[in-house]
């Protein structure tokens, strides 16, 4: 792995998913870099233990690293100048999938609150809610459906959490957002929904 903040704060919301019991989606995770734009995005989901494949809830994770916090950061690490905060972009969707029937947003997202737990000094706001509906290549097969429910903010790195290795902040504050996923994605388990059975059933 990289010596690099972006990783440590990656690392510290994966040790938090794993103190939460969590399961990692396989295939989900992606580390990309924007070659014209130099941003730096990771992306993952996690979902409860048990589910089955899809898993009837899901949290769909992406942390974005822009080009000015590489720039600030790498101040920092050369010059010892911190000129402006870098930060990364977080946006968290909590995904009910495998509906039998269209879900009602106003009882999904009554559920849930307008915002995060206080994430260092910021919280994540939610922006809103979207239903989908999919339909199969079979004309006869009911269609399936989803709601996702999107948050989204930013999360500063201060000042003692750029020097790898002389912070606990990381773990405190991503071990923080990664229990408040597992708690949400409880919540959302336990909503009085329909849904249609795994891919991975034995018949």
């Amino acid at each position: 792995m990289l010596d690099h903040v972006f990783t440590d704060a990656i690392g510290a919301l994966r040790d938090a998913f794993e103190g939460a019991f969590l399961e990692r989606q396989a295939f989900e995770e992606h580390f990309q870099i924007d070659v014209l734009l130099g941003d730096i995005t990771w992306e993952t989901s996690y979902g409860l233990p048990g589910e089955g494949l899809p898993p009837r809830v899901v949290a769909h994770i992406t942390f974005e690293w822009p080009t000015w916090s590489q720039t600030a950061y790498r101040r920092w690490y050369v010059d010892e100048v911190l000129d402006e905060q870098p930060s990364i972009e977080m946006e968290i969707v909590f995904r009910v999938q495998r509906l039998v029937e269209q879900p009602d947003p106003f009882k999904v997202q009554a559920v849930l609150p307008e915002s995060s737990p206080l994430i260092g000094n910021e919280r994540l706001e939610r922006a809103g809610a979207t239903v989908e509906i999919g339909y199969f290549a079979e004309p006869d097969q009911p269609p399936e459906f989803g709601i996702e429910i999107t948050y989204e903010g930013i999360y500063e790195l201060a000042e003692e959490t750029l020097a790898d290795g002389a912070s606990k902040l990381l773990d405190e504050h991503f071990g923080t957002l990664g229990a408040w996923i597992a708690t949400t994605l409880v919540k959302l388990g336990d909503l009085k929904l329909n849904f249609l059975p795994a891919d991975d059933v034995d018949s």
